[in-house]
């Protein structure tokens, strides 16, 4: 039926070349806490994210089985999910990943964006609100109410989510920034000299 509503992105593939794309990024999503794909995939890679680290918080022998099913390396990546990553969001009532729009990485400029685990030694919503803070304070001012909105929440479910982003904030303010004077030099990897 044409003009009917989609239930899932079908991604241009098959049934089971979709499932397989899918059961891949996220287990290399959870291997590495954060990978960089195209919008549409990281939407639906998202959702079965979600759903693992729901089985992850049962933490049953069905959850366990279910989980197996859809890793590829299931051994290396279980005890982390029903470890690690149940303790990360156990008080976290749901929304374990998410994901941010970036310019477009391959050349036919699809909308590109990075799929990641919040809460992780890997959040860029975190390193980038204690920038946006270091930044504030240096030039003196006060905070405004979108910094603080995401203070909160970046800090909210972390545990001792307050005292981390201090440190981060102190050590991104002692960091030096100096001038680039290799403008005019190529990178070793198109052919110049580093």
């Amino acid at each position: 039926m044409a003009g009917g509503r989609m239930k899932y992105r079908h991604l241009g593939r098959s049934s089971a070349h979709r499932q397989a794309l899918l059961r891949n990024l996220v287990t290399s999503l959870f291997e590495h806490e954060s990978i960089s794909t195209t919008w549409p995939k990281a939407k639906e890679a998202q959702k079965l994210a979600e759903k693992l680290i729901t089985l992850g918080k049962k933490n049953t022998d069905a959850s366990k089985r279910r989980a197996l099913e859809i890793f590829y390396t299931p051994h290396k990546l279980l005890p982390k999910l029903f470890g690690e990553l149940r303790e990360r969001y156990e008080t976290r009532p749901g929304g374990y990943t998410r994901v941010l729009r970036i310019e477009p990485l391959k050349p036919d400029m699809a909308p590109s964006a990075i799929l990641e685990l919040v809460d992780g030694p890997k959040d860029i919503r975190f390193a980038m609100t204690a920038r946006t803070v270091a930044r504030v304070r240096s030039e003196g001012k006060d905070l405004n109410e979108m910094t603080a909105r995401n203070i909160d929440k970046v800090t909210r479910f972390r545990p001792g989510g307050e005292d981390s982003l201090e440190e981060m904030v102190e050590r991104i303010s002692e960091l030096k920034v100096g001038e680039r004077d290799n403008a005019g030099s190529e990178e070793a990897r198109w052919g110049g000299r580093v």
